[in-house]
């Protein structure tokens, strides 16, 4: 098991949404990286002892590398906020990454620079050594568990996609645009990088009913899962969700005259099609429309042989 401390504003949601990760064995919150030790609530809020509030989280780093709890760590924060998340205010809510483990700075300064690349402000995260950690009172472990009504900065919305969250895009990088023009055919490279649409009925997996997953022609990570594909009558590949909530991005697009929602691939920044709110609703009624062109589709038989064996629990059998 490895170790991280982790500061995201209040900690009773921070827990919260770093509990629900596959891969995290165990949470607990404290105050960390202050100039006092053994400090109170109180003496935290009130008495200007410099602590953040943190969620000691221990994790299984074969299921969860340390990067990938980063990248969804990120996802639950205001990286650019100093001293503020949500509605709380102050030092004791800033963002934090505090290890224990020298050999993992690197890598945590890696992740930071890479993120600073999305933003024009400079990233508030700070990154140190832990230092003067104490367990916080009882009334704050598990605090949302314990009163699941209870204030969070977080929403629900966000700890469900941490919940969901599967697919590691650190492990699909996006090639360079050069690499993509001499990859991909003429058809999947305006459509992936000049946002085309294929015709319906002409295109490759529009009608394809075989066991398997569908992933991103450019990056290779896995997007959509057979088991949730369904014939929409619409001529081209429709799914009901993508494989985990987080691998898709999604745009408001006026371009042909009405206002629809785009989907990108979240690693490669592919356009992959769009989703309506008119696919079935016991599978929670939308329609993932997607161009075959900005998919590759691999048999379950082969998942394994090509790095996705860790999905072959998805596929169901309809």
């Amino acid at each position: 098991m490895a170790e991280i401390y982790l500061a995201g504003g209040c900690f009773w949601g921070t827990e919260k949404y770093i509990a629900a990760i596959k891969g995290v064995q165990e949470t607990q919150v404290g105050y960390a990286n202050g100039n006092t030790e053994n400090p109170t609530y109180e003496d935290v809020c009130y008495r200007n002892t410099g602590h953040a509030e943190v969620v000691k989280v221990v994790f299984d780093a074969s299921v969860l590398p340390l990067e990938f709890l980063l990248e969804l760590y990120y996802e639950s924060v205001n990286p650019v906020s100093m001293n503020r998340q949500g509605g709380d205010v102050g030092k004791q809510y800033r963002t934090g990454i505090y290890y224990i483990n020298e050999d993992e700075r690197a890598t945590i300064v890696r992740s930071i620079e890479k993120l600073q690349r999305n933003y024009k402000e400079p990233i508030a995260i700070e990154v140190e050594a832990l230092r003067n950690y104490t367990v916080a009172e009882e009334y704050h472990q598990k605090y949302l568990d314990k009163n699941p009504n209870g204030y969070c900065h977080i929403s629900r919305a966000k700890v469900q996609k941490a919940r969901e969250a599967v697919v590691n895009p650190l492990d699909y990088p996006a090639p360079e645009e050069e690499e993509l023009q001499l990859k991909l055919t003429s058809r999947q490279y305006q459509v992936t990088r000049r946002n085309a649409t294929e015709p319906p009925f002409q295109n490759e997996f529009w009608d394809k009913k075989d066991p398997g997953i569908y992933v991103d022609i450019t990056t290779g990570e896995p997007l959509f899962i057979s088991s949730d594909k369904f014939d929409s009558g619409c001529g081209w590949p429709s799914f009901t969700k993508p494989i985990d909530p987080n691998v898709i991005k999604e745009n408001q697009d006026a371009s042909v005259g009405m206002i629809r929602t785009e989907v990108r691939s979240r690693s490669g920044d592919a356009h992959l099609g769009h989703v309506f709110e008119d696919g079935p609703d016991e599978k929670g009624g939308l329609r993932y429309c997607i161009n075959s062109a900005s998919l590759r589709f691999i048999p379950e038989e082969e998942m394994s042989k090509e790095g996705y064996g860790y999905l072959l629990p998805y596929i169901t059998a309809k």
